[in-house]
């Protein structure tokens, strides 16, 4: 399985940066995007970068309803692409995906979406989000939007699915560092205010983020 970052706040040369996130995953020939970040033009430059192709995207998983994780979706959609949301997204969104001809797939409960990725299915109480869980061979790696439930509680989410590897994407505010001591893959994204802290207590677990990097799981 390949992840690919498309839009983070940071940027490999050659990539453009924004504030935002969007994470391409390929398993076999099936492709999903999980947020398409803030900007339809930053989105469609660095996707034209990576050699991704709107038409080659199979599914499209946002997180929860931000616009720096949905503004770049009508950039995206095209006929035929499921679109798997939190059931509590607003009408007017469902709406403007149904009438692109995209497939709306409201999410509640945890479950597959194909082999090898699955959805926590919507968590929080405040801002509710969905994460998804992908299956590596050293156990799951959880991708994270910006991680409003608390990342802690979306990691004990993510355990009905395998024992946790690795995270990956916006972590926010969290300040549990120590709870990040078993995994051996830790990608801090996007909104992590953190970072600095995490790579001086993990340097050798922690990997760079930013768009235009690319990861083998």
């Amino acid at each position: 399985m390949k992840l690919s970052i498309v839009y983070d706040n940071e940027a490999k040369e050659g990539f453009k940066s924004d504030w935002g996130f969007s994470c391409l995953i390929e398993s076999g020939d099936r492709k999903l995007l999980f947020d398409t970040g803030a900007s339809g033009d930053i989105l469609t430059y660095n996707m034209q970068q990576l050699g991704i192709r709107k038409e080659e995207i199979e599914i499209i998983a946002l997180s929860h309803e931000h616009g720096d994780h949905t503004g770049g979706l009508d950039v995206v959609l095209h006929p035929g692409v499921a679109v798997y949301l939190p059931r509590s997204f607003s009408r007017r969104l469902k709406k403007n995906v149904a009438e692109k001809a995209a497939r709306v797939v409201e999410v509640s409960d945890p479950k597959e979406i194909f082999p090898g990725v699955h959805t926590t299915g919507e968590l929080g109480r405040g801002i509710k989000e969905q994460s998804l869980v992908l299956d590596a061979e050293e156990g799951v790696v959880v991708l994270t939007g910006c991680a409003h439930p608390g990342l802690e509680n979306i990691l004990e989410a993510a355990t009905v699915f395998g024992e946790l590897y690795g995270v990956i994407g916006g972590f926010h505010g969290f300040d549990k560092l120590e709870s990040l001591q078993g995994l051996e893959l830790i990608m801090p994204c996007h909104c992590t205010v953190r970072k600095k802290e995490i790579w001086g207590m993990y340097p050798e677990k922690t990997v760079r983020c930013g768009a235009g990097e690319v990861i083998e799981l």
